[in-house]
């Protein structure tokens, strides 16, 4: 790993029972929004949950640099219909300041979970994720279910993003991609 990186993966085959996707280099600095792309299917959420440790890393390696504190936007974050949290309880969970939201959150801080829209509540545990304090944040599939309110606030703060951290950002809308990361890697079946 060099000087200063944050996160590097060189050569890395991962998946689950078997091999999804690999092998897959790349490293990112801070102050880096690198864009994972690709079809369904190719295996950018495993290239994710390798980094967590939540799926198999058959050969290469992952290297983190020491003490690195990350965050993780599921692709499609459940809610289990019983969990009786507000919107804002929820974003102080994922480590977000509640007292600061950004606007669009606001009007849904004080709402219980479970009177979420879909987009709502993506939007809420993305943004939350995002404002958190982690230095490195991964993103799976962001912009689904949001609309074009919710993807203007998206765009603001990734713009934003505080130069001592970092996001990896997995979509398969490449143009998304582009317009927002500094940087494309590209992974295929």
């Amino acid at each position: 790993m060099q000087s200063g990186e944050l996160l590097e993966l060189d050569k890395v085959v991962a998946g689950y029972t078997r091999p999804v996707v690999g092998p897959v280099t790349f490293s990112i600095m801070p102050g880096e929004v690198l864009g994972i792309g690709g079809a369904n299917g190719s295996g950018k959420s495993t290239i994710l949950r390798s980094i967590t440790g939540m799926s198999r890393v058959f050969s290469g390696r992952i290297n983190r640099t020491e003490g690195l504190t990350m965050s993780h936007q599921w692709q499609r974050p459940e809610l289990p219909p019983e969990l009786a949290l507000l919107g804002g309880e929820l974003y102080a969970l994922l480590g977000a300041d509640r007292d600061n939201p950004p606007g669009l959150v606001r009007p849904i801080m004080n709402k219980p979970l479970y009177r979420l829209s879909g987009g709502q509540f993506q939007l809420i545990q993305t943004l939350a994720c995002l404002c958190s304090p982690a230095r490195l944040v991964l993103m799976d599939e962001p912009t689904n279910n949001l609309d074009g309110r919710a993807l203007d606030a998206l765009s603001e703060i990734l713009h934003g993003i505080d130069q001592s951290r970092a996001v990896i950002m997995v979509s398969h809308e490449i143009s998304f991609l582009e317009k927002h990361c500094t940087r494309v890697v590209e992974v295929g079946v």
